[in-house]
């Protein structure tokens, strides 16, 4: 097989065009190499996931913080958060902790 017999078959004269070397170098370019490339769009997309779960954590505790704040302008409201949240207690009150053993045997 010399040469000649080589360059008349299609594959290589695929694999020979001067058109699609280059456009394989630059998809190379473009997936790997660029600063815009496929691996860094992955790892932004990855980034832009956990942001948005930070971001809808937090927005479900500014409504819970809300719903406290809105319930705790009632006295007795505020009194037994003040109890169960601080151990907060009258002047004449004893207060006892009473803790339970969850672990099942």
């Amino acid at each position: 097989m010399n040469f000649n017999s080589l360059k008349n078959k299609p594959f290589f004269k695929v694999i020979t065009n001067v058109y699609l070397v280059i456009l394989t170098v630059f998809v190379v370019w473009m997936l790997f190499f660029d600063e815009n490339s496929y691996l860094n769009h992955r790892e932004f997309n990855k980034e832009i996931k956990e942001l948005q779960t930070w971001n809808s954590y937090h927005k479900k505790k500014i409504a819970e913080d809300k719903e406290t704040i809105r319930k705790l302008q009632d006295s007795l409201e505020l009194e037994r958060f003040a109890r169960e949240k601080y151990l907060m207690k009258k002047e004449n009150e004893d207060i006892y902790i009473i803790e339970f053993d969850t672990i099942k045997k």
